[in-house]
């Protein structure tokens, strides 16, 4: 059993009634980066889930990748975007030999990641597949999001399943906790499975010290006061961008061409010195 195992009872529910995020984030997305990337450029969808974000992108052209840790996510993801590549993988430890102009991270799936120091090992991760020039956007739920909305309960109920959710959170541990209990159909008979989903918030400023640790620059943040990140879903929820440096402009920076014009000297200016004057020069 993996790390990720836990999160495939709930991928059909999480297909069916949390997959709409997609279509909420993809204009941050767009605004933010993609409307600078080159068309048909290489994105990678990291923590896809079940593949409605890779599904769009894909469907606007880009040659996307979905990676997730959790098969059960995956398996429904390659369904809902079959065109897109899929791979079964940590984010911490991100093994593909293929490099993206972006790296794109939503609904707080790094939420999911409990401590800074492996938060910075996605960092460094998604950064080695990074092109040079490459952008990565991610977006958190910070500590105003899990006092607004990770408290109290509700209940989802369908023809073949019954989903109840019961959420809190620890302002000391600065943790959030989902507890799951569904209900499914299987014949005649109703299977019970109770799935715990725990996620940890962090301040902005050390998020941006690890990006920066990790190599990231031209770091920016935008919360619920954007325009682009209002509504009642990002409340709470802080959308970050860094970029990889291009070493081709870095080498062009340290190295700025210094020859602004030509400078003309007298043909006499190479010529040898009078040996009256090297005599007088060398006696010094």
């Amino acid at each position: 059993m993996n790390l990720y195992d836990a999160y495939d009872p709930f991928a059909r529910v999480y297909n069916q009634h949390w997959g709409f995020f997609a279509t909420k984030a993809y204009p941050i997305l767009e605004h933010l980066v993609l409307e600078k990337l080159s068309p048909g450029c290489a994105v990678l969808d990291l923590c896809c889930g079940t593949g409605q974000l890779a599904a769009e992108l894909s469907r606007r052209g880009y040659r996307t990748t979905g990676l997730d840790g959790s098969e059960g996510m995956i398996e429904i993801a390659r369904k809902n975007a079959p065109d897109v590549d899929f791979v079964v993988q940590d984010a911490r430890n991100i093994a593909l030999t293929r490099k993206f102009a972006a790296a794109l991270s939503t609904f707080d799936s790094l939420n999911h990641v409990m401590s800074l120091d492996e938060l910075e090992q996605v960092f460094r991760s998604v950064f080695s597949v990074l092109d040079g020039g490459g952008y990565f956007v991610f977006d958190l739920n910070m500590e105003e999001g899990f006092r607004s909305r990770w408290c109290g309960s509700f209940e989802l109920v369908e023809e073949d399943h019954v989903c109840v959710v019961r959420s809190s959170h620890d302002a000391n541990e600065k943790t959030g906790r989902m507890d799951v209990t569904l209900f499914e159909l299987d014949g005649s008979r109703w299977v019970r499975t109770d799935i715990p989903l725990i996620q940890r918030w962090y301040e902005e400023v050390e998020i941006k010290e690890r990006l920066r640790k990790a190599g990231f620059e031209e770091l920016q943040s935008f919360d619920g006061n954007e325009p682009i990140v209002e509504g009642s879903v990002h409340e709470g929820r802080m959308f970050f961008v860094g970029r990889k440096r291009d070493a081709r402009q870095a080498r062009s920076e340290r190295h700025p061409d210094v020859l602004k014009e030509l400078v003309t000297v007298p043909d006499s200016f190479f010529d040898p010195l009078p040996e009256e004057d090297l005599k007088s020069w060398e006696g010094e």
